[in-house]
């Protein structure tokens, strides 16, 4: 069943369900493993926690979950493994999905990301 959120954009609840399930089982992992090697993990990050806050309405999760999920996957468009170029799309879908709904990205969202990455960096 569709759902309409406030600014009436129609969510798939069970696409969002999806995506953020993927999201959950990888991006910890695939963000560990690229810390301090991939200059747009900070807005990933940033747009992670924006979709898992209560307050950030549903569309906006929908598209930040969509784009996270897309970074996720072992298999895309570009592959991940080759140099210079096998991540420029998911830092494309991921700058795309905050360009749509980073109004909802708040600094709070971007100063827990801060702080998440300087841990990963840490060790």
């Amino acid at each position: 069943m569709l759902t309409m959120s406030h600014d009436l954009a129609i969510v798939d609840p069970d696409r969002l369900r999806r995506d953020e399930a993927r999201v959950r089982r990888g991006f910890w992992r695939k963000l560990a493993g690229h810390a301090g090697k991939l200059p747009f993990l900070d807005e990933a990050l940033a747009g992670y926690y924006c979709a898992i806050d209560p307050a950030t309405p549903l569309r906006a999760k929908a598209v930040l979950m969509a784009a996270l999920a897309y970074f996720v996957l072992p298999g895309d468009l570009v592959p991940d493994l080759l140099p210079g170029l096998g991540f420029t799309d998911d830092a494309a879908v991921i700058y795309a999905a905050l360009r749509t709904v980073g109004a909802h990205v708040t600094a709070g969202h971007r100063a827990r990301a801060r702080t998440a990455l300087a841990r990963l960096a840490a060790g």
